[in-house]
């Protein structure tokens, strides 16, 4: 016990021992300064001088720009950028997905899977997420003046694939090529279209300006296009040697879109296979179009 005793206070002489620190002229050898320290000052000194810089070095990273400047630091002006292309990524991705869909069924209808009036438009998907139902207290049923009127824009539309607003702007579709007609458009035998026999590698034209939707390869009708036109108008062309558009460019009427070939597993030669759609029906292109 003795022996720690004397340890704990030789072990305070060393720390309160003080020892002068003087500062002199090398060639005059005249004092300019002094300082009485000890040792227990200078770990004093020096521990405090250290938290503060590191204290201080904290502070300038974490609220001034200067962090910015280090390795692994990102800044404000990116992470709030890269917050925001992340929401319009997500809300591109559910649009994307939505035309995706509403793609998708044109196709099955088209090729006979599903029925036209089960096609849902995208734009009707947001409408009915947002909206609650109607009350079933309304009446929706239509008068019989709104009956009357109905039934005589009917007659007046029924043979006319575009309504009177569409007349009134001079519509106008072009012949994709000419050439004689192999199969008719027959809606007892489902094919709702027209086979255009001409020769391979005839330019086939887009019938008015719209989008293409569609382009691809199908095992079944080879080399296929769609476009989509103004006023609800759908274009299809099939069994071509080769395409010169890709999915959605857009191209104006008369506009080289396609070549006449022989692909797909249902061609019989080189012939183009056109369709006509309007507002998700079937139209018999002739009735609009000449192909001899």
């Amino acid at each position: 016990m003795a022996e720690k005793q004397k340890d704990k206070k030789r072990l305070a002489k060393k720390l309160l021992h003080k020892y002068r620190l003087v500062i002199l002229n090398e060639d005059t050898f005249e004092e300019r300064f002094a300082f009485k320290l000890t040792r227990l000052n200078v770990f004093v000194t020096v521990g405090l001088s250290v938290i503060v810089l590191i204290a201080l070095t904290t502070l300038l990273i974490a609220f001034t720009p200067l962090r910015e400047y280090i390795p692994g630091y990102a800044s404000t002006a990116l992470r709030e950028r890269a917050t925001s292309l992340v929401y319009k990524t997500d809300s591109l991705q559910q649009v994307i997905q939505r035309k995706n869909d509403y793609f998708n069924s044109i196709r099955k209808v088209l090729s006979g899977d599903i029925a036209a009036t089960e096609i849902e438009d995208p734009d009707s998907l947001e409408y009915s997420e947002n909206n609650e139902s109607l009350p079933s207290s309304v009446n929706l049923n239509p008068s019989k003046a709104d009956s009357i009127l109905r039934e005589k824009v009917d007659q007046e539309d029924k043979y006319n694939v575009f309504d009177v607003a569409v007349s009134r702007l001079d519509f106008k579709l072009f012949s994709p090529l000419k050439g004689e007609i192999s199969e008719p458009y027959n809606v007892e035998e489902k094919h709702f279209a027209v086979d255009i026999v001409t020769a391979e590698n005839t330019p086939v034209k887009a019938t008015a300006d719209g989008t293409v939707i569609f382009a691809e390869w199908t095992s079944e009708t080879g080399y296929v296009i769609i476009l989509e036109h103004s006023y609800g108008l759908i274009s299809v062309y099939k069994h071509n040697a080769s395409l010169t558009k890709e999915q959605g460019e857009l191209v104006k009427a008369g506009e080289v879109i396609a070549m006449v070939g022989s692909t797909g597993e249902y061609t019989t030669g080189p012939h183009l296979h056109f369709e006509l759609w309007s507002d998700g029906y079937p139209v018999n292109p002739t009735e609009f179009l000449e192909f001899e």
